[in-house]
């Protein structure tokens, strides 16, 4: 729920899809005429995804030289109850996290607050330690601040059970709730609590809304049609449908207290789409599309939204792995960045009940990739080995198609040993 980059596989548990790193040379450049190969690569491991299990999968790469590739495949039985098209809208989870930073550093930008104000300034005793908290260690999931996503008060909501609103404060009290992870600014550890905290400081700072925010800051100003942070369960346009198994049918890796959702049920599977996502607040209730995403990404990265001096604070990383501090992924202000095969990414992606979705840009904007599946607890907790082994071979290829240069060959897939047994961190 509401996971960490996919950059953070294997430093932070419970990413919905791994995008291996490396640190090694790019591959070669794709051979002329490889385009074409390349999209029957993409749609052949889009199928295999459906194949292994996933209701329904949306691809779209722009690889910044010609015509986006866009794909989308559905398993039969999702077909029936609606057509998937490649511009529905989707639940876009923590990609939420990469619109509030913009928001907070536009803010930053005109003086109205500053990424080195205590968190006690804008909620004044709100947050234990809120004088020790900056904005910043918010931004960049360094302020120790526990993750309400793990709180028993938020699972009826994350379940589609419960249809309280919730407020960012609400949500920021319940995180608070649990232990601090360790003292502010001394590591990283993904957080949603952070931001709900961001969240709290955006509506205080300018007394509107987080959709209105949104709307007005991001969506119009850059024609996002499809585009909003969602205030019930309700949807704007033509959208995907989102699925999880029942609880008859839910996998064996899934924890006993995520495996019964609410929703449409029909042949073992749940239909949440209409399920509020509220609960995800600031920190994952952004509603999107591909195209649209694609083109929030190149005004992102181009300038278009941040001037130069917020732009570059938004890229300014702390390592996310420990182990490897230098070489290792690196988390920015609501977006990550980490070496693959093919060259250097910035992404993030999300999970919210019965959606999965990763975004990818270059550090131009030029070049954008995103990949959409229709469910998300399988992923979240490593539940089917063969849908998960489906999914990073398909985001691989894909995640190399943004730069024009084949996949690397495919990592063994996972055995039974490495799917983990218990709720991960999200």
């Amino acid at each position: 729920m509401l996971t960490a980059s996919a950059l953070a596989v294997g430093l932070a548990a419970g990413p919905a899809l791994p995008a291996p790193l490396t640190t090694a040379g790019s591959a070669p450049s794709a051979t002329r005429g490889g385009a074409e190969a390349q999209r029957a690569q993409l749609e052949e491991l889009a199928r295999q995804l459906v194949a292994a299990g996933a209701p329904g999968v949306v691809v779209r790469v722009d690889d910044g030289r010609g015509r986006p590739v866009e794909i989308a495949e559905q398993a039969p039985w999702a077909a029936a109850d609606q057509r998937l098209a490649v511009g529905d809208e989707f639940r876009m989870g923590s990609n939420t996290k990469t619109m509030m930073a913009v928001i907070a550093l536009q803010l930053a930008a005109e003086g109205r607050l500053a990424l080195t104000d205590p968190v006690e300034a804008w909620l004044p005793g709100q947050v234990p330690d809120g004088r020790a908290i900056t904005l910043r260690m918010l931004l960049n999931h360094t302020s120790g601040l526990a993750d309400y996503t793990e709180d028993p008060a938020v699972l009826p909501s994350i379940l589609g059970k419960d249809p309280h609103r919730w407020t960012s404060a609400e949500l920021l009290a319940v995180g608070l709730k649990r232990p601090a992870l360790f003292p502010p600014g001394t590591r990283w550890s993904y957080s949603n609590t952070d931001y709900a905290a961001v969240g709290a400081v955006l509506e205080r700072v300018t007394g509107a809304s987080l959709a209105d925010l949104v709307r007005d800051r991001i969506a119009r100003p850059l024609n996002l049609k499809h585009t909003y942070l969602a205030t019930d369960g309700s949807w704007r346009g033509r959208h995907v449908r989102g699925y999880e198994p029942d609880s008859a049918h839910m996998p064996a890796g899934v924890p006993a207290a995520f495996r019964d959702v609410a929703g449409v049920h029909r042949d073992g599977r749940v239909d949440v789409s209409g399920n509020d996502p509220g609960w995800g607040g600031a920190a994952g209730a952004v509603v999107s599309t591909a195209q649209d995403w694609s083109r929030f990404y190149n005004a992102l990265m181009s300038g278009r939204l941040l001037p130069a001096a917020q732009l570059a604070q938004l890229r300014t990383t702390v390592p996310m792995d420990p182990q490897n501090p230098v070489d290792g992924p690196g988390s920015g202000l609501g977006i990550e960045t980490g070496r693959t095969p093919c060259g250097t990414v910035w992404a993030h992606d999300g999970g919210i009940t019965g959606y999965s979705s990763t975004n990818l840009t270059d550090g131009t904007g030029s070049r954008t990739a995103t990949v959409l599946i229709a469910t998300e607890f399988l992923f979240e907790f490593g539940a089917d080995a063969k849908l998960t082994a489906a999914g990073q071979a398909l985001q691989s290829a894909v995640t190399c198609a943004m730069f024009g240069k084949p996949a690397p060959a495919p990592a063994p897939a996972p055995g039974p040993a490495s799917v983990p047994a218990s709720v991960p961190a999200h």
